[in-house]
C-alpha cells in the first residue's frame, strides 16, 4: 500500500499527540479532590469527642485573631532573611525574627513553583498539579473550597493590592481591591509602587478584617538579573520599609482587651540561581514564613526555623480566624501558633484538622482504614473524649494535665502521617496508562525511522505492508494477548487507570493498532533485508541490506533516548544523554572521514584517470566525475578539502565541549558555577562585551553568505542594534561607555532591529512566492529560504543574553562546516542528515542553558521591545527564546535539503553521463 509522505506524516502526527496525551494523562495524576460538591460550613463540624452524657459546649471554636495582614512577597527567598544577608537585606525583618513576638519557619513549596499554583495552594490548602503551569497564563476562578471564600461567607471585610491573578481567582470577593499585571517582568518599580500608594489611607480604616498585599517587584528583578543583582538590596530594603509601616499601625491600633492582630510575611515562591522559578530545587521551594502577633512569646534571641509546609499555613489561618478548613486542605495545623490557648482548645483545634484529613482521607482512599494516621487519628479521638469527660467532671490533677499532653502529640503524629499520605496520591502515577503510550509512541518512532529513507527519496512515497500485515496470523494472536493483558491488569489492579475506564471500543482499536504497527514494523524490517542497497554510499555493496556504524548510532541512539525517557532521572538530567550521543555522532562521522579522504585514498587512485599527483575528483552516486570547488568558504584543492573535513568533527568536539561549560543545567549540578556566571559579573563586563561583539561580527560572516545585498545591508545593522540594546539594558559596554552607565529598558533599540527582522522576513518571502508564482527557479527559492532563515537568526540573536551569543555562534559555524565538508562531501542520504540534525537541535537547547524544569524559562525576553504586556508577542518570543535551538537546526535542514535538491538537479542538467563503452575502458 503506497501512500504519500504527507499523508503519511499526518497520520503518524495525529497518532504521536494521541499517544502523548495518554501518557500526560497518566503522568499528571487527578489531584485529590473531595467528593462533596458543596463547601465546608460551620454547621457541619463535629462535636468534641466527648463520651459522657453531658451536651458539647464548645461545636463553633472561638476565633484567635480579630484582623490579619498578609504580605506575600513574590519570589522572596528563605535566605533573603533567615541567611547571613537577611540583616543588610531586611534589618526590621530581622530584629522581629530574633527579638520580637514572632514565629518563624521555612515554609516548603510545592512545584510547580509558579505563582498561581502557590496562591491556590495557599488559600485552598491542596497541592496543585502541573497543568496549572499551563492556567497560569490565564486564570480562571477558583470554584473549589477555599480560604477566601470561607472569610466572605462569614462577613468578613477583605481589601486587596497586587497581582491580578488574585482578582482573576477571586472575582467579586473582596470589598476594596486593585490588580497589577504579574506577567509585564520589565517594570520592577511602579508594580510595587501601585500596591503601596493604597497603603497610608487603608491602615487607617478600620472597616477590614483582612488586607491581602502582594509585591511583584522581586520576583521581576530577580528575572531581569538574577538573585545576586545589585537591584535585590534596594528592593528588599524597600519590602521591609512597608513591613515595620504596618507593623507600627497595627500596634497603635490594639486596644486592651480585643482579640491580636495577626501579620503574616510569606513567599509564594524561591527564586533559583538564575533568578527564575517553576522548579525543584532548594532555592525555589524554600521560602520564609514570619507570623507576628502580640498573642506570641517575644523571643530571646536567633532559632534556627523548623520546616514546615507551606499548605500549613491554609488550616492555621481558617482556625485562627474561626472558619471551617477548606475541605481539599493537606495542610496542618501549625501548632506553635495555638500554643498559648487553653489545653483544651488546642485539643480541639486539633481534633478538627483531624477530622478534615481523615474524611479526605475516606473520599480519595478505598481502603482508608487500613491508613496508619487514620488509625492513630481514631485512638487520639477517643482518648481526647476520655480527658475531656475527666475534665468536665472537674479532674484538675497533674496526672490529667500530662494525659492531655500525650493526646496532643498523637493528634500531631495522626495529623503529620495523614498529611503525608494525602501529599503522597500526587505522586502516585497510572502506570498502565504510561506504558501503553510509550508503547505507540515507541512504534510509531521505529515505523518514521524505517519509512525515512523513502518519504524523504524524490518519489515522496511511503510502501506499507498493510493489507500483509493485517492478514497474518501473527496480527491475530497479538490482539487476542494485548487484549488478554488489558483485561488481567484492569481487573486486578488496586486503582483505577484512565486507559481501563476507556470504552471498550477505542481500547480494541488501540490494541489493534498497536498490534497492526508491530507487525508492519516486522515487514518492512524483512523487505529492506531482501532489498538490495540504495545509492548512499553508506550502505553495503553486497547484495542485501545492511548498516553502517553511523546508521546503527543514529537508530540506536534515537530509540536509547526513548527508552531512557521512562526514568525520571534521565529526564532530569537529559543533557548528559544529548551530550554524549552527540560526541558519539562526531567520532563516527570522524571515522568516515577518515575512511573516505585517508584509507580509500589509493583505491580511488586511477578511478576516472586520476594520478597522484592530479587532484582526484570523487565519484558521484551516478557515477560520473563531479567537481567540488569550495567556493563558499573559498577553499580549492582536494588536499585542504580533506584536512577541513578532517577537522571538522574535531572543531565540532571542541564547541559542544565549550558551550558544556558555558551553561550548567539539568537538576543536580545546576548550582555549580559556570562560565555564564563569570561572564555575567560586574567586573568581567569588558571581557562579555568583546565576546558579544566577536560573536555578533561571526554570525554576520556565517549567514550572509547566501542573502541578497539587500538583506545584507539589513543584516548587519540588525547585529549593530542587537549589541546597542545589550548596551542599552547593561549587560555590554560600549567602547565609549562606562561599565556603570544607566541602564533603560532598550525598547526603542530593540524596535529598530524588529525593523531590520522584518524586512528580511519581507525579501526572503518575495523571493519564495516568485519562485513558486512567476517562475519556477530553484536558485531563486533556496535564496528566499535562506533569507528567511537569517531573519530568524537575527531575531534569536536579539532575544537571546549576551553571554548566550557564542551558543548562537557555535551553531552557524557548526551547520556551516558540517554542510560543507560532512553532509555534502560524505553524500548522507536525507534520512541521516534530518536525524543528525535532531540531535544537533536536542543538544543546542541544552547548551543554552534550558532543561525540563520550568524554572530555566526565561519569560523576561518575552518583552524584549514592549512596554507593558501583551499576551501574544509575550508568549511568542518566549516559546522562540526557549526552543532557538530545536528551530534553528530544523530551518537549517529545510534550507540545506532545498539547496541540495537544487545543486543536484543542476549537475544532472549540466553533465552528460560517460557512454557506456567510455565507464567500460576507464574501468
Amino acid at each position: 500500500m503506497r501512500v504519500r509522505s504527507s499523508f503519511f506524516a499526518s497520520f503518524c502526527l495525529v497518532l504521536e499527540v494521541l499517544s502523548v496525551a495518554l501518557f500526560l494523562r497518566g503522568f499528571f495524576p487527578v489531584p485529590v479532590k473531595s467528593s462533596f460538591s458543596s463547601k465546608s460550613k460551620l454547621s457541619d463540624l463535629p462535636d468534641e469527642p466527648f463520651t459522657g452524657s453531658s451536651p458539647n459546649l464548645s461545636k463553633v471554636p472561638d476565633p484567635i485573631f480579630k484582623r490579619v495582614v498578609i504580605v506575600l512577597i513574590d519570589a522572596l527567598r528563605e535566605d533573603f532573611v533567615f541567611g547571613p544577608n537577611g540583616r543588610k537585606y531586611m534589618p526590621y525583618t530581622r530584629h522581629l525574627v530574633e527579638r520580637g513576638s514572632t514565629h518563624s519557619f521555612v515554609a516548603k513549596a510545592r512545584p510547580p513553583t509558579v505563582t498561581m499554583p502557590r496562591i491556590k495552594a495557599l488559600t485552598t490548602g491542596s497541592i496543585p498539579g502541573f497543568i496549572d503551569v499551563v492556567m497560569n497564563l490565564n486564570s480562571p476562578a477558583l470554584l473549589e473550597d477555599n480560604l477566601i471564600w470561607q472569610a466572605k461567607m462569614a462577613g468578613k471585610r477583605m481589601v486587596f493590592y497586587g497581582d491580578d491573578t488574585w482578582v482573576k481567582l477571586f472575582p467579586k470577593h473582596f470589598m476594596e481591591y486593585d490588580g497589577t499585571t504579574s506577567f509585564f517582568v520589565s517594570d520592577y518599580t511602579e508594580v510595587d509602587n501601585n500596591v503601596t500608594r493604597h497603603l497610608d489611607n487603608t491602615l487607617k480604616r478600620d472597616d477590614w478584617d483582612i488586607l491581602i498585599l502582594h509585591y511583584l517587584g522581586l520576583d521581576h528583578i530577580g528575572h531581569i538579573s538574577g538573585p545576586h543583582s545589585s537591584l535585590i538590596q534596594p528592593k528588599l530594603m524597600e519590602m521591609d520599609d512597608i513591613l515595620k509601616k504596618i507593623h507600627g499601625s497595627l500596634i497603635l491600633k490594639e486596644t486592651e482587651g480585643a482579640l491580636p492582630y495577626l501579620l503574616v510575611l510569606c513567599g509564594d515562591h524561591g527564586m533559583s540561581e538564575t533568578g527564575s522559578h517553576g522548579g525543584s530545587s532548594a532555592h525555589e521551594v524554600n521560602t520564609p514564613l514570619v507570623l507576628i502577633s502580640p498573642a506570641f512569646k517575644r523571643k530571646v534571641g536567633m532559632e534556627k526555623p523548623p520546616t514546615i509546609e507551606q499548605v500549613d499555613l491554609t488550616p492555621t489561618l481558617a482556625l485562627g480566624l474561626g472558619l471551617p478548613i477548606s475541605q481539599n486542605s493537606v495542610g496542618r495545623l501549625i501548632q506553635p501558633v495555638v500554643e498559648e490557648a487553653s489545653l483544651r482548645d488546642q485539643l480541639r483545634f486539633l481534633h478538627l484538622n483531624g477530622h478534615q484529613l481523615s474524611c479526605l482521607l475516606k473520599d480519595s482512599m478505598p481502603a482508608y482504614e487500613k491508613e496508619e494516621g487514620y488509625e492513630q487519628f481514631r485512638v487520639a479521638e477517643k482518648s481526647h473524649g476520655n480527658w475531656l469527660k475527666l475534665v468536665v467532671e472537674g479532674n484538675t490533677s497533674e496526672v490529667l494535665n500530662n494525659m492531655g499532653k500525650k493526646v496532643l502529640k498523637q493528634y500531631l503524629e495522626a495529623l503529620r502521617v495523614m498529611s503525608a499520605a494525602l501529599s503522597k496520591q500526587m505522586g502516585k502515577y497510572d502506570m498502565y496508562s504510561m506504558v501503553v503510550g510509550v508503547v505507540l509512541v515507541f512504534q510509531l518512532l521505529l515505523l518514521l525511522l524505517l519509512a525515512m529513507p523513502e518519504a524523504l527519496s524524490g518519489a515522496s512515497e511511503v510502501d506499507l505492508p498493510v493489507s500483509s500485515a493485517l492478514l497474518s496470523l501473527p496480527f491475530y494472536l497479538l490482539c487476542l494477548l494485548l487484549f488478554s493483558v488489558h483485561m488481567l491488569v484492569c481487573t486486578s489492579a488496586e486503582s483505577a487507570c484512565y486507559f481501563c475506564s476507556l470504552p471498550w471500543g477505542l481500547v480494541f482499536g488501540a490494541v489493534a493498532l498497536s498490534s497492526a504497527l508491530l507487525c508492519i514494523l516486522v515487514s518492512m524490517a524483512a523487505r529492506k533485508g531482501a532489498k538490495p542497497p540504495g545509492k548512499s554510499p553508506s550502505r553495503a555493496s553486497g547484495g542485501g541490506w545492511s548498516l553502517s556504524e553511523l546508521d546503527i548510532l543514529l537508530l540506536a541512539g534515537t530509540a536509547g533516548h526513548t527508552l531512557s525517557l521512562s526514568a525520571s532521572s534521565f529526564v532530569e538530567e537529559e543533557h548528559q544523554v544529548w551530550y554524549f550521543l552527540l560526541n558519539t555522532l562526531c567520532l563516527v562521522v570522524f571515522q568516515d572521514v577518515c575512511r573516505k579522504y585517508f584509507r580509500e585514498r589509493s583505491a580511488n587512485i586511477g578511478v576516472i584517470g586520476c594520478s597522484e599527483d592530479k587532484d582526484c575528483l570523487p565519484p558521484s552516486k551516478e557515477g560520473y566525475a563531479v567537481a567540488s570547488p569550495l567556493t563558499d568558504l573559498g577553499v580549492t584543492g582536494a588536499d585542504s578539502e580533506r584536512w577541513l573535513a578532517l577537522a571538522t568533527p574535531l572543531l565540532t568536539l571542541a564547541c559542544c565541549r565549550l558551550l558544556r561549560s558555558l551553561n550548567q543545567t539539568g537538576v543536580q549540578w545546576v548550582h555549580l558555577p559556570d562560565l555564564g556566571h563569570w561572564l555575567n559579573s560586574s567586573e568581567h563586563k569588558t571581557v562579555l562585551s568583546l565576546l558579544a561583539a566577536m560573536s555578533l561580527a561571526l554570525i554576520y560572516f556565517l549567514v550572509q553568505r547566501r542573502c541578497s545585498w539587500v538583506s545584507k545591508i539589513a543584516l548587519a545593522l540588525g547585529l549593530l542594534g542587537v549589541y546597542s540594546y545589550r548596551a542599552a539594558v547593561g549587560n555590554v559596554v560600549l567602547p565609549w561607555q562606562h561599565s556603570g552607565g544607566n541602564m533603560s529598558k532598550g525598547t526603542m533599540k530593540a524596535r529598530f532591529v524588529y525593523v531590520f527582522i522584518l524586512g528580511i522576513f519581507f525579501t526572503g518571502s518575495k523571493d519564495l512566492l516568485r519562485s513558486q508564482v512567476i517562475t519556477a527557479d530553484a536558485r531563486l527559492k533556496s535564496r528566499g529560504l535562506w533569507e528567511i532563515y537569517s531573519g530568524v537568526v537575527l531575531l534569536v540573536a536579539l532575544l537571546f543574553r549576551a553571554h548566550n551569543l557564542p551558543v548562537l555562534c557555535c551553531c552557524l559555524l557548526v551547520q556551516s562546516l558540517m554542510a560543507q565538508f560532512i553532509w555534502k562531501k560524505l553524500h548522507y542520504d536525507a534520512a541521516q542528515t534530518t536525524i543528525m540534525h535532531y540531535w544537533f537541535g536536542q543538544a543546542f537547547f541544552y547548551f543554552q542553558g534550558n532543561s525540563n524544569s520550568i524554572a530555566t524559562v526565561d519569560i523576561s525576553v518575552g518583552f524584549v521591545g514592549l512596554e507593558s504586556y501583551v499576551e501574544a508577542p509575550a508568549v511568542f518570543l518566549t516559546a522562540l527564546s526557549t526552543y532557538a535551538g530545536p528551530l534553528l537546526w530544523a530551518s537549517h535542514l529545510i534550507c540545506y535539503l532545498s539547496s541540495e535538491n537544487r545543486r543536484g538537479l543542476r549537475r544532472k542538467m549540466a553533465t552528460p553521463k560517460v557512454p557506456a563503452h567510455t565507464r567500460s575502458k576507464t574501468r
